[in-house]
Order: structure tokens, then sequence, then C-alpha cells
């Protein structure tokens, strides 16, 4: 449970928009932190890979690491209210990229959920929010290939 609290913590430490080293740069601050305090390297080694898991890059994922990522991904699976204004934030987050090409970014990560077997890989949070997150995904898919935005 430590592991995975402090992977939690840590795993958006560092986030630029911008960046693809995001998660990279957070398990390495995760670390230093976590081998200054004198704790064992076997934590640190275990949060560092907990928040690389947090990339979202599909496979296979096992024990706590998939409790991590699907804790992550919860809020794909929250109230549409929730989820819209989740959505609203995230173009914010990337104002500065033209629309077209935010479409076309955003367009792909809510597909690439979308064409998964399961977004979640516990059954915990399957029968929690699998269906939610399907019809927040696609209503916002469908959202960005009719040109707008959540208002």
């Amino acid at each position: 449970p430590h592991a995975v609290a402090l992977a939690l913590w840590y795993h958006d430490a560092i986030y630029w928009p911008w960046s693809k080293h995001n998660e990279e740069r957070s398990a390495d601050w995760a670390s230093r932190f976590i081998l200054g305090q004198g704790l064992p390297a076997t934590l640190a080694q275990t949060v560092h890979q907990h928040i690389l898991d947090t990339r979202h890059t599909p496979g296979p994922l096992t024990g706590d690491a998939q409790w991590v990522v699907d804790i992550d991904l919860s809020i794909l699976g929250q109230s549409d209210a929730v989820y819209r204004q989740f959505e609203r934030n995230v173009r914010r987050e990337y104002f500065f990229v033209r629309w077209p090409l935010y479409v076309a970014g955003r367009s792909g990560v809510l597909q690439g959920f979308l064409d998964r077997p399961r977004i979640y890989g516990t059954d915990f949070f399957v029968q929690r929010f699998e269906a939610q997150a399907r019809s927040n995904l696609s209503n916002a898919l469908k959202a960005l290939q009719d040109g707008k935005i959540y208002a």
C-alpha cells in the first residue's frame, strides 16, 4: 500500500502538457525522494515502475500496478457532468495546440481507450466504471468529430 500511495502522489508531480517525459521525470523524482529518506531501494524501484505504468500504454499489468493505473483512469468513468468538465480542463491545458491538431491528437487518445477490450484492469473498476467510461469517451469523441468542445 505504501508503494501505491507514493506512486499516486508522485505520478503527476512533474507535468508539462507539451512534454512526453512527465512520467519518467516524476518517477525519477519519487525515487530520489524515497532513497533520500533512507527508505528501501525496493520501495523506490516499485514506485518508479508504478509511475511509469501510468503512461497507459497497452499491455498486461498485474497486482498493485493495475490498481495504480485504474485509480489514475477513474476520471474516465465519472458522471457525465464531471467528465465534461474534465474534457474542458484538458482543452485548457492544451490551449497552445491549434484546434485541428488538438482534435486529431485527443481523438486518438480517446479512441485508443475505446479500442481496448477493457479500459480498466481490475474487476472492481470494470464493474464500477467501465460502462460510464465508454459512454463518456464515445460522447467526447463524437463532440470532437462534430467540431465541438463541451460547453
